[in-house]
């Protein structure tokens, strides 16, 4: 196996040749990253577009109730599907008595007027409770309430009912009907999920990524849960390069050759999330800029990466619906009609999706 083995597959696995329905595609995915930088727009609206027939930014907000899916943490923020719930939660918190929630007056407090409110809006809750401020997660100031409805959020107490003007709503979440599934159970399918979202990922990115979804479960490591997968015969394994590559078992290889289409993609694509296996197998460095200074940017505020066929080989930036779209390339633009069409199809695809200006 190669390096044109690994970008073929990586291809495959990650992008459909034809577009589904936004349910389909939530159903085959099970988890779509979120970040809220609009540039030209969210992360989760630029990873769907590619995956769904005919998507608009914002479809995925407008439909949530409908949908019955979830915001929560898998490896980062993003929407999930019910499935994943009870192999998420509980998660051990680690000032809780044998990790569960440490509770105290004021969260059973905040719990109750959610659930005597049904459907609460954190301004809501900052109103009736009080304004104080606390260093948030970032490192700036946010209202102690919000800050406590996150952390009830992450720890499965609340879930996310919708969000207006982007904000979310909370309500109280539905206790299990079932008692909590074995932990080690749980590590291995949160593992292979992971494995399949970032396949074929390499193998120190990936154990990092699942030893931070599984230490919450219940102490478990990623290395240890690939190990035990490897030995299960449930993850298989390449070295190419000196590097090894991993996916689940039951991904089946394609010998087929990649579209001759071009997709600007998410910054947070799982094509393009595991910046270790890009750099090795796309031959140069990606980086998400939004958060250097503007001085050391190389590519732009959002540069999002350029795929045609089966090879990244630049980057597109856009600033928002009706801007234009602005490519770079890192060895030049491919010879030909064939790219040149395959690109003006896909600006055109970009702009339909962000809509009218």
């Amino acid at each position: 196996m190669s390096l044109a083995w690994l970008r073929s597959h990586a291809v495959s696995w990650s992008l459909p040749r034809t577009r589904v329905s936004l349910g389909a595609a939530l159903a085959d995915m099970e988890f779509v990253q979120a970040d809220p930088i609009r540039a030209p727009a969210r992360a989760q609206d630029l990873i769907l577009r590619q995956r769904v027939r005919g998507y608009r930014a914002g479809d995925l907000d407008r439909r949530y109730r409908e949908l019955g899916i979830d915001e929560d943490i898998l490896y980062a923020y993003g929407y999930t599907v019910p499935r994943l719930r009870p192999l998420l939660h509980p998660r051990h918190h680690p000032r809780g008595t044998n990790g569960t929630y440490p509770h105290d007056a004021r969260s059973a407090d905040v719990l109750d007027f959610v659930r005597e409110r049904g459907v609460v809006h954190p301004r809501e809750v900052q109103s009736h409770f009080g304004h104080r401020g606390v260093v948030n997660a970032w490192g700036g100031t946010s209202s102690a309430t919000t800050v406590l409805l996150e952390e009830m959020h992450r720890y499965g107490l609340l879930r996310v009912a919708d969000r207006v003007s982007g904000i979310r709503r909370y309500e109280v979440a539905r206790a299990p009907v079932e008692s909590a599934l074995d932990p080690a159970v749980r590590a291995r399918a949160l593992a292979l999920r992971i494995a399949r979202t970032l396949a074929p990922a390499t193998e120190s990115t990936l154990a990092a990524t699942i030893n931070r979804v599984v230490r919450p479960v219940g102490g478990i490591t990623g290395s240890a849960t690939i190990r035990e997968l490897r030995a299960r015969g449930e993850l298989c394994a390449v070295t190419v390069d000196g590097m090894r590559y991993l996916w689940p078992a039951d991904l089946e290889p394609t010998d087929r050759e990649p579209p001759a289409r071009v997709r600007i993609l998410a910054p947070f694509d799982p094509l393009v999330w595991d910046r270790k296996r890009f750099g090795r197998i796309w031959g140069w460095d990606y980086r998400f800029e939004a958060y250097t200074p503007v001085a050391k940017r190389v590519r732009g505020y959002y540069a999002m990466p350029l795929l045609w066929r089966d090879r990244v080989i630049g980057w597109a930036t856009c600033a928002r619906a009706g801007s234009e779209v602005e490519v770079g390339y890192v060895d030049g633009a491919p010879r030909g009609r064939a790219f040149a069409t395959a690109l003006d199809a896909e600006i055109g695809r970009l702009r339909d999706f962000l809509g009218p200006g």
